[in-house]
């Protein structure tokens, strides 16, 4: 892994080591306002700043947290003067080795989601076929088969936790079989990816399991080539080193393995919470689709994304953004833009669909998550969604919706259990 501590100068900062112009009162980027009610939060830093928000990174790192949707999709959309060059960071001078933050951050390496421009490119050249080569046909029915035995574990007894027991290991479980790896490697594989997403002090160990589990899996495909993303990646022309296959590899694991775990939770909760998607629990398959853009909506899974860096010095909603400063995309903010909102409502209004594919859930522009990404992620989290509610039919919240607790995370969106009780079913007794 490069070192980054030299990649860029420090540049000056103002008080309470603000980016310069920032000004005083930067907002924690942390705490319970961001586990509990973000959106409320995010209205209050709307009213007292803007849409370009002065932000403080644990640590006390600066940075600037962006809410309003106009200013995410300028940002988005002009990779020339908003890269994802971490490299470009003013900070690498104050980060110690041991950030609890990097390995979500990101340091320089060669790999699709820290790279930047025709390297980028080229990254994406290769991963996006390999994904696209997924047979969606396929990837439904493995959903199905894991999901029924994920279920099979808890449906004899009656009570399960559905994010423990379901919501989380489902994806990875899913996504392990498609990039190629044996199915009991996928527990130890969530393990790795939830203490990277949680930022605790275990996520620069787990970063480093879960680069050893790739690059294990690389060294076996390259060996005995199969119908997977990674002996596709493998097989594509371009040259490209091991390290590289590996942390692309990493970067299409990590991303869709807890952003799906969550959107199916919190989509189920939803309907088990909210009275207008009550159908769904009794076999309404629409009710589930709506629910699901609703939490992309109102509830994302990543509600925070990092990030970009300013190429130039330049002026982003009335700030003064200076060359090197991190810009966070606070997509989860900017889907709640009231100004965007009110032309959803419009556009609801003249077309009766609602505007559904105008959130940034996903992200935007160069650098958003691929559609052969998002259409793998759906195919799970609804798949997964449908075999529960089939299987399940009279699940309900065993605890008050009150009690649920969030993932303490500013940056992810999900719920760390879902209680629920059902009538206890037999197991399917298929053979996987």
């Amino acid at each position: 892994m490069t070192n980054p501590s030299s990649a860029a100068p420090a540049s000056p900062t103002g008080p309470g080591g603000c980016p310069m112009g920032a000004g005083a009162g930067a907002v924690a980027l942390g705490g319970p306002g961001f586990d509990a009610e973000p959106q409320e939060l995010y209205r209050s830093m709307r009213r007292e700043h803007g849409p370009v928000v002065p932000v403080e990174l644990p640590g006390g790192f600066p940075a600037w947290l962006v809410i309003g949707y106009r200013e995410l999709h300028q940002v988005t959309s002009d990779g020339e003067l908003y890269p994802r060059d971490v490299s470009l960071w003013n900070q690498w001078g104050n980060i110690p080795a041991d950030w609890p933050l990097l390995p979500m951050v990101g340091t320089p390496m060669p790999s699709i989601y820290f790279t930047a421009g025709a390297e980028h490119r080229r990254h994406v050249d290769m991963v996006v076929p390999a994904l696209e080569g997924a047979d969606p046909f396929e990837i439904r029915q493995h959903c199905e088969q894991l999901a029924d035995r994920l279920i099979d574990a808890v449906c004899s007894r009656g009570t399960a936790d559905l994010v423990a027991e379901y919501a989380e290991p489902l994806p990875v479980l899913v996504l392990a079989r498609l990039v190629g790896f044996p199915d009991d490697e996928g527990a130890d594989i969530a393990r790795v990816l939830k203490d990277l997403a949680d930022g605790g002090p275990d996520a620069q160990k787990a970063h480093l399991r879960f680069g050893e589990h790739m690059q294990r899996l690389v060294a076996d495909k390259r060996a005995r080539p199969g119908d997977d993303v990674t002996s596709r990646m493998l097989a594509h022309p371009g040259p490209f080193t091991d390290e590289e296959y590996a942390l692309d590899l990493m970067a299409v694991t990590a991303a869709g393995h807890l952003t799906t775990a969550d959107w199916i939770s919190n989509s189920t909760r939803l309907m088990l919470t909210e009275d207008q998607f009550a159908d769904a629990l009794s076999g309404g398959r629409h009710s589930v689709a709506e629910a699901m853009n609703e939490v992309l909506w109102e509830d994302g899974p990543t509600q925070i994304l990092a990030g970009r860096w300013a190429a130039r010095d330049t002026r982003l909603g009335g700030r003064h953004i200076a060359r090197g400063d991190m810009l966070l995309l606070g997509l989860g903010a900017a889907n709640a833009d009231p100004h965007i909102r009110q032309q959803v409502t419009a556009s609801a209004v003249r077309s009766g669909q609602g505007g559904n594919n105008a959130h940034l859930a996903f992200s935007h522009g160069e650098y958003r998550c691929p559609f052969p990404a998002q259409e793998i992620a759906e195919i799970i989290a609804r798949t997964g969604i449908e075999v529960l509610l089939d299987r399940l039919p009279d699940l309900e919240l065993a605890v008050p919706a009150t009690e649920l607790v969030r993932r303490p995370s500013a940056f992810l969106r999900g719920t760390t259990a879902l209680p629920v009780r059902f009538t206890p079913v037999r197991t399917t007794g298929d053979a996987l």
